[in-house]
């Protein structure tokens, strides 16, 4: 490729460096000629503090960049950062973030309302896009699942499983909780309304038109979601399975190249799917 037809990589800062899609991200960046990683930061006394990133990943690479607890050291060359942490540094990441003006992908789950308001009033001040699973395919699938609640009648049970790994940590996720979500607004009802939650002891018969969630934890599951709508002799099941971390890594990367573009506002994967 000539100079002059050359493309400038997106400049990234990864917050959540150390964690299992900080790791993921890091290869993906490794992979890819798009993307430069210029700042890597991990929470106060992780060991990971003062490594270069690719020993972190743990790929056959110096990126030049050590992984630090500073916002300032992290976010300085950045165009976009990547939050993909615990919830609870999230706020912290938000407002560092702001202080930049910089544009911010959230791909943690687990937030408290407190948290997505912050990010609301973010928004009016730089580009954020808060995303609970950054998979192309199952961002098609909520809106597959949209449509299918919008066009069976209420006597449909819905009900969605969410599968996961040992160490996750929030339980529905929230890809379950987006996929319940999207099947609560093709019923023209917001999930507030219409959820059971996860069942316990005796619950009795579910009421009608209501969204039901199971949750199992265990082994090494990326992810599998399934989405059971069950009416009178017939189910219709639409199912997600994630078979890599990695296509989590590569959706957000779209993203992020996406985002730092983008005029202040709240975003959605579906807006990146176009």
């Amino acid at each position: 490729m000539s100079a002059k037809h050359a493309v400038t990589p997106v400049r990234i800062a990864l917050l959540g460096a150390s964690g299992r899609m900080g790791r993921c991200l890091l290869r993906a960046i490794h992979e890819s000629t798009d993307f430069e990683l210029v700042g890597a930061q991990v929470s106060q006394g992780s060991p990971a503090v003062g490594m270069d990133a690719g020993a972190l990943a743990g790929v056959d690479r110096q990126f030049g960049v050590r992984v630090c607890a500073e916002y300032a050291v992290a976010l300085e060359r950045a165009e976009v950062a990547l939050d993909f942490s615990v919830a609870q540094a999230t706020p912290f990441h938000i407002k560092a973030c702001v202080a930049r003006g910089l544009a911010l992908v959230v791909g943690t789950t687990g937030l408290s309302a407190g948290t997505r308001e912050q990010i609301a009033q973010a928004a009016q001040q730089i580009p954020v896009l808060l995303a609970a699973n950054t998979s192309l395919g199952v961002n098609v699938l909520l809106a597959l699942i949209e449509q299918a609640a919008r066009a069976l009648p209420p006597e449909y049970d819905i009900e969605i499983l969410d599968v996961h790994h040992r160490y996750k940590v929030d339980a529905p996720s929230g890809t379950a909780l987006a996929l319940g979500a999207a099947a609560a607004a093709g019923r023209g009802r917001s999930l507030s309304d219409l959820s059971d939650g996860i069942r316990d002891a005796q619950t009795g018969a579910r009421a009608p038109g209501s969204i039901g969630f199971a949750v199992v934890r265990g082994g090494d599951v990326a992810g599998e979601h399934t989405v059971y709508l069950s009416g009178p002799g017939e189910r219709l099941e639409f199912t997600h399975r994630a078979h890599d971390r990695m296509t989590f890594a590569y959706g957000a990367l779209r993203a992020g190249a996406w985002l730092r573009t983008r005029a202040a506002g709240q975003y959605a994967m579906t807006d990146v799917l176009g």
